[in-house]
């Protein structure tokens, strides 16, 4: 046994990246990216600043990470979907079902979104980070699963960029909204139950 004291990544030392980056994304959620410090994110993770400078030399860095680890296995998740070779309507409910879920009912990453949005002009580096790494591989992941629908004619004829964005636009509605309006007591979305109704309007009228 370990003396008393002792700090949590001395026992777990290959989980320490980990658990700054569950720290710090507590953290970046609550505080938001300016008032957010590098300091309490050490304590909440148990480890020394000096500790953390050792895996991120900045916040922005930091940042870039915690997006990474908090959404990218995500976007994995639906690439393996997408690529079980399924009808385009099964992939898309899978797919955006289990965002919904996972995703946008975490309230740590609809936190970091409204620090997007709220700190993105005088950090466009937040913008950038996030457009990088969830943004444009989203995109480029659904419209890719819409253009080889429409290849097979499952999908009609259209923009497949414009297609996914209405695919996925009311799951970033349901975290504005969360962030925004149930704070002064506006009634909660569920983002799982307007996932479904909306794919079943959004598929019906991608039909040919």
């Amino acid at each position: 046994m370990l003396p008393a004291g002792e700090p949590k990544f001395r026992r777990r030392p290959a989980d320490r990246p980990a658990e700054i980056l569950a720290a710090a994304l507590e953290v970046f959620a609550e505080r938001g990216f300016q008032a957010a410090r590098l300091e309490e994110v050490a304590k909440r993770a148990g480890v020394s600043k000096g500790a953390l400078y050792l895996y991120f030399e900045t916040k922005a860095d930091l940042f870039r990470a915690v997006v990474t680890d908090a959404i990218s296995p995500n976007i994995e998740r639906v690439k393996a979907i997408a690529s079980a070779e399924v009808p385009f309507e099964q992939a898309a409910r899978l797919g955006i079902g289990m965002l919904a879920r996972t995703v946008v009912t975490d309230r740590r990453i609809s936190g970091v979104v409204k620090l997007v949005i709220a700190e993105s002009r005088n950090h466009p580096e937040l913008a950038t980070i996030w457009h990088e790494t969830v943004v444009e591989p989203g995109l480029q992941l659904m419209g890719g699963l819409i253009a080889a629908a429409q290849g097979r004619g499952e999908v009609r004829a259209g923009d497949p960029r414009l297609f996914a964005y209405g695919l996925m636009g009311p799951m970033l509605l349901a975290m504005i909204w969360r962030e925004t309006f149930e704070p002064i007591g506006a009634g909660a979305i569920d983002p799982v139950a307007l996932a479904d109704q909306h794919l079943d309007t959004m598929l019906q009228g991608m039909r040919p």
